[in-house]
């Protein structure tokens, strides 16, 4: 229903939870039609994917070199070992 309510809409790419890849095969090929389906799997990846570019951090004054020390003791990965998983 939401894949015909989204082409309808006139959207051409559609996120879908990639747990809910597997229901695709159920939809009819002419709701599809005209709709680029992307799976995803992290919320970085959905706002990779719908925002025109990432938003930057606020700078809050006072707390300029928490942040900077901070952003040097954990680095940055795309590993998701350590995420919570869904049931």
């Amino acid at each position: 229903e939401k894949l015909l309510a989204a082409q309808r809409g006139g959207l051409k790419t559609v996120l879908i939870p990639k747990e809910n890849e597997k229901e695709l095969v159920e939809v009819p090929k002419n709701v599809k039609r005209g709709l680029e389906i992307v799976p995803v799997q992290w919320i970085d990846e959905i706002l990779a994917l719908s925002l025109e570019s990432m938003p930057l951090a606020e700078s809050i004054p006072g707390q300029d070199t928490v942040a900077t020390e901070a952003s040097k003791q954990t680095p940055v990965t795309d590993d998701h070992d350590d995420y919570a998983r869904t049931h």
